[in-house]
């Protein structure tokens, strides 16, 4: 083979390896089931195979207690401006732009929003939740995602940086009532029901999605949930949920679409990432967790109880007899002095 006919097949080769490794990145490509499914991501995005991933199953008898962890507290998220924000359907979720003037404080740095979106499971399987707490899966949850703006100019810039990002982790659950909140989101999404469609709303309230207790939350340094997966996000997870109705939750699992307007219809549902390896990681709990009791300390402490309930009961009783008997015998002379005066 000739020197000229080896370099020309070097170089079509170095086409074809270039042109794969253009496919392997387009973000489209990646799906949670199938070929294209989240156990072979790391194929395309190997930081997806990292030793520090998201979500984790938090387990809180392992966490570690940190007292000097502050509570979060936005700032900007109760009034965002009157710009609307925009609402998107990229075919792995339902994102809304936030605006710059919403920021982060009670972490290491100051950091500022970007965007925020959901996750949910299917109307045969409601588990949703990427987070879980002691094995507990939640029907939804909500990531707010903020860039650090100390170090870095904008998202593109930090994301994958270490601590580019700081995430919040909301868990949902489901009741009777609607979430008037979760409802801003919601109740458009009848207007982007295919991928790639977008849609302005009113700017609104957004630390109203937030639960109750800023200040109780587990920490620990992870990753994005989806590709490219880089291992540069501070989380905060909150230990309180928030609560949307049912009905609100099923509009999530069954209004919206993965594909195009021109393509044949798939529902967007299920788009939870499992649980990865903690490995040599630590979660961290800014408050003190009461240890949960188990089945068999919960019984000895009901029957525990039982026994001193009991125990009590025979012990006034003893002494109610007693009370009774030495009654008895001191009314009985009495009563015989009292029929000798008589006769």
């Amino acid at each position: 083979m000739s020197a000229r006919s080896t370099y020309g097949i070097y170089r079509l080769l170095a086409s074809y390896i270039f042109l794969l490794r253009i496919a392997q990145s387009a973000g489209s490509s990646w799906t949670y089931t199938g070929d294209h499914g989240q156990e072979h991501w790391a194929q395309s995005y190997p930081d997806c195979g990292g030793a520090a991933q998201s979500p984790i199953n938090i387990k809180t008898t392992a966490v570690s207690y940190n007292g000097s962890l502050p509570p979060i507290r936005p700032e900007g998220y109760s009034t965002p401006g009157g710009a609307p924000f925009i609402l998107t359907n990229n075919g792995h979720t339902v994102k809304l732009s936030l605006s710059p003037s919403m920021r982060l404080h009670g972490l290491p740095n100051n950091y500022t929003a970007v965007q925020l979106h959901l996750h949910w499971g299917s109307i045969l399987n409601p588990d949703g939740s990427e987070h879980q707490l002691d094995g507990n899966i939640s029907p939804g949850e909500l990531h707010i995602v903020h860039f650090n703006s100390d170090k870095f100019p904008n998202i593109n810039e930090a994301k994958s940086k270490p601590g580019g990002l700081a995430v919040l982790g909301i868990l949902i659950e489901t009741g009777s009532e609607d979430n008037p909140a979760y409802g801003n989101i919601i109740n458009n999404l009848e207007k982007i029901t295919y991928a790639d469609q977008s849609v302005p709303i009113p700017s609104f309230n957004v630390e109203e999605l937030l639960p109750e207790g800023l200040d109780q939350y587990f920490r620990y340094a992870g990753s994005l949930t989806t590709p490219p997966c880089y291992q540069s996000v501070v989380w905060t997870v909150f230990y309180n949920k928030v609560q949307i109705s049912r009905s609100q939750m099923e509009k999530l699992q069954t209004m919206l679409y993965t594909t195009k307007a021109s393509s044949p219809s798939e529902v967007l549902e299920s788009n939870v990432r499992d649980p990865q390896p903690l490995n040599q990681r630590t979660v961290y709990s800014s408050f003190r967790i009461q240890p949960a009791l188990s089945t068999g300390k919960t019984l000895g402490i009901v029957f525990g109880s039982f026994l001193g309930m009991l125990g009590l009961v025979m012990v006034v009783y003893f002494i109610v007899k007693q009370f009774r008997k030495h009654r008895a015998q001191a009314s009985e002379p009495s009563a015989h002095t009292a029929g000798a005066l008589k006769a």
